[in-house]
């Protein structure tokens, strides 16, 4: 077993991480996107996300395994301390602690950052992401029934929720990515998932 790497994404993971994505979409319901977005697309995506979220990679003897990243759940002011998040992994990478370690430096980050709620939208019927989310300490909160159609089938889906930390009754906005790479802690954070990846 060698040693796994979790880093921020650059423009030059894109088309491995379009690999990655490529059969989610063709072959699943995972995510409701009907085509595979091309490597541009992918960079253009990192890009206006590492903005204000962390996009990660595990990277495993110089291959990407896996990806997560966060994202805003709505543009109102009133939600910025509130996130999406989603983690992909390599079919060749499955059952190994690669999402389990990408989500746990996701999650380090995001509070650094002084993101408070994260949510977790998944398709279902899929017991491998309700189990990963919910061994994070994510609850459930709502099924939509029949919210989407793709590949002739209509599809339901949960939202699953998870809190950071205590909400206060005067919040400061989150930082950006630039600000929290800032932080002492910000190196240690990034890397902390790094330990639960099985490669």
């Amino acid at each position: 077993m060698s040693e796994a790497e979790i880093r921020l994404a650059t423009r030059d993971d894109a088309e491995a991480i379009a690999e990655i994505y490529r059969p989610y979409v063709e072959e699943t319901a995972i995510t409701f996107e009907l085509e595979p977005p091309t490597a541009e697309e992918i960079r253009e995506r990192i890009e206006k996300k590492l903005v204000d979220y962390p996009w990660l990679v595990c990277e495993h003897e110089g291959r990407v395994v896996g990806y997560a990243y966060a994202g805003a759940v709505r543009t109102r002011e009133a939600y910025q301390w509130s996130v999406e998040s989603s983690v992909y992994v390599a079919e060749s990478a499955h059952r190994n602690g690669v999402a389990r370690g990408l989500y746990e430096s996701l999650f380090a980050l995001l509070d650094l950052q002084g993101y408070l709620n994260v949510y977790a939208v998944v398709t279902l019927p899929n017991p491998g992401s309700v189990a990963l989310h919910e061994a994070f300490g994510f609850e459930h909160d709502a099924r939509f029934e029949k919210m989407g159609y793709k590949s002739g089938a209509w599809h339901d889906v949960g939202w699953w929720s998870l809190s950071l930390g205590e909400h206060p009754e005067a919040p400061s906005p989150p930082t950006s990515l630039a600000t929290a790479r800032e932080h002492d802690e910000w190196t240690e954070r990034l890397h902390r998932g790094e330990d639960s990846v099985r490669l």
